[in-house]
């Protein structure tokens, strides 16, 4: 007799399917003036696994996919899910030999690739023998819609357990080698439709691609609407009018950004904003890297008619808390708290569970976690424990409602004197600093306390001038409430780190008070908009 297992398993191509039969004529995707409906993303994904299949890839094998935000990128997920294949997102931002690396490492067998984007992959097309298809050219493989007509329409259903892998996902490598991440069409199927429920991406809703698909929260959230029946219109590249224009163009309800967004709209023209229709827009929610206060109070006083959300997860975690609208002028600074199904574990470094208020390291226990590192078995067990959880080396403090405040990641962490100093916690402080646009605080070596806190400073307005000069004025001009910064015109570098300093000392014990600074126009940051600490180095000018 056989064994019921709860019915059809879940597949990230499940959506599409579902709503090719129940709302054929809908629209599905948006990018410029081109669109295609249910119908036409899933006839369109079944030619393309039946072309995957036709190259004798075998299910479970891996294709590459080397793109940007655009109409394809949808179709081509679903593609490679209908053929029971992995999908392997690459950043157009990576060097050849960083792509051969995840090429090689992933066992790739074929690659689809936008034709502007073929030096990123080099010549690891001919030596690794990838089947490719090239969108907008031909000049690294096979045109992609005239292989796509001469396809069968005919979706090929391979059936894959729930629990399969249908995506390796490769770190952002901010601390060596990037691993690549299993993750399972039931942890994104769940994601999704969890999602739908909470930011509004469902039947009915449009939500704007920002944050780029070739990344974990980007693709996640870039997909889901599809996937719950909804429309994704595409920002083909961050550009904060372009955002503006598509929410107003296409009755966008629902966009996920990062602070790097806001700031940036923050720093537009107030008129750019008033000017546009943007009463559709009812949603805003929040990723990957902390959102200070400061910036948090201007999105919610610039956009009042949307709920804005702040969550904390990584790309082997998927979603572990969201702090609700209802919460945000409640608990300034947290998180949230444990999203659904998600169960959370705080320990000191024994392993022993926290009280509330004191610091410890994070680990969740959820649907949403990755199966483990593509073949690297030490990595997984270094950060999952026996009973199922999974920590990405953040310290945060639970209170006493439940609700998670992120202290930092343990990697980042200061010790000075032998005490521990938390980067985030002085960032947080800098942020609220009228001249501060965002701050980056890094550990650097000390003869006498063996590390000392050292901070990156971008101003207001983006100027620099290494802690001195004209940046010096313009920050004390902003402090002092003049808009073209002359009332600080004459001063000088050590008049502006003096300010920040004192500010610093408001708040901050004076161990935690760096003692080294930089003025920068600009902090490192991946494609997911985290600040790449590493790459912060002190130049002969700093203070």
């Amino acid at each position: 007799m056989p064994v019921l297992r709860g019915g059809a398993p879940l597949s990230i191509a499940g959506g599409v399917r579902e709503f090719a039969r129940a709302t054929p004529r809908a629209v599905a995707v948006i990018d410029g003036d081109r669109s295609l409906t249910y119908a036409a993303l899933d006839e369109r994904s079944n030619r393309l696994a039946a072309w995957l299949l036709a190259r004798d890839l075998v299910p479970g094998q891996c294709v590459a996919v080397l793109l940007g935000n655009r109409l394809e990128y949808p179709e081509i997920a679903a593609g490679i899910a209908k053929a029971g294949l992995l999908m392997v997102p690459l950043n157009p931002r990576l060097t050849p030999a960083e792509a051969r690396y995840i090429l090689e490492h992933s066992g790739a067998r074929a690659i689809v690739l936008d034709d502007a984007l073929a030096s990123v992959v080099g010549d690891a097309i001919e030596e690794l023998r990838l089947v490719a298809l090239s969108i907008d050219g031909a000049q690294a493989g096979r045109p992609y819609e005239e292989e796509l007509a001469g396809a069968r329409a005919v979706d090929p259903a391979v059936r894959v357990d729930e629990l399969d892998p249908f995506c390796v996902a490769y770190t952002s490598g901010t601390t060596g080698r990037p691993k690549g991440v299993l993750i399972s069409h039931r942890s994104r199927s769940l994601t999704f439709y969890c999602s739908a429920l909470e930011w509004g991406l469902g039947t009915g809703r449009v939500s704007v691609a920002v944050a780029p698909m070739y990344h974990g929260a980007g693709f996640a959230f870039g997909y889901a609407p599809v996937y719950t029946g909804g429309t994704v219109t595409m920002l083909r590249r961050w550009d904060p009018e372009e955002l503006l224009h598509l929410v107003e163009r296409d009755r966008a309800q629902s966009a996920f950004l990062v602070p790097t967004h806001a700031q940036m709209l923050r720093a537009l023209d107030g008129g750019k904003l008033a000017a546009r229709g943007l009463t559709s827009l009812d949603t805003l929610y929040f990723n990957a890297a902390a959102l200070p206060w400061p910036l948090k109070q201007w999105v919610m006083e610039t956009f009042p008619s949307c709920g804005v959300h702040e969550l904390y997860g990584s790309t082997e975690a998927g979603i572990v808390t969201n702090l609700r609208p209802v919460d945000q002028h409640r608990k300034p600074g947290s998180v949230g708290h444990a999203w659904y199904m998600t169960e959370l574990r705080i320990v000191d470094p024994d392993g022993d569970p926290v009280d509330p208020g004191q610091p410890g390291e994070l680990f969740s226990r959820s649907p949403f976690l990755m199966n483990g590192y593509l073949g690297d078995p030490a990595a997984t067990d270094e950060c999952t424990t026996d009973d199922g959880f999974l920590t990405c080396g953040d310290i945060v403090v639970l209170d006493d409602e439940g609700y998670v405040h992120v202290i930092d990641r343990k990697k980042d962490m200061i010790i000075s004197g032998g005490v521990n100093v938390y980067p985030r916690e002085v960032e947080d402080v800098l942020a609220a600093h009228a001249s501060v646009a965002e701050a980056a605080v890094v550990g650097v070596p000390s003869e006498t306390w063996g590390e000392e806190v050292m901070a990156y400073v971008v101003l207001r307005g983006g100027t620099t001038g290494n802690a001195a000069g004209n940046a010096a004025g313009s920050a004390a001009g902003s402090a002092a409430g003049s808009a073209d910064g002359s009332a600080g015109g004459q001063a000088d570098g050590s008049d502006l780190l003096a300010g920040l300093e004192a500010h610093c000392r408001t708040s901050l014990a004076g161990y935690k008070v760096p003692k080294r600074w930089e003025i920068v126009t600009t902090l490192p940051r991946n494609a997911a908009g985290k600040i790449v600490k590493r790459d912060l180095k002190p130049s002969a000018t700093s203070a």
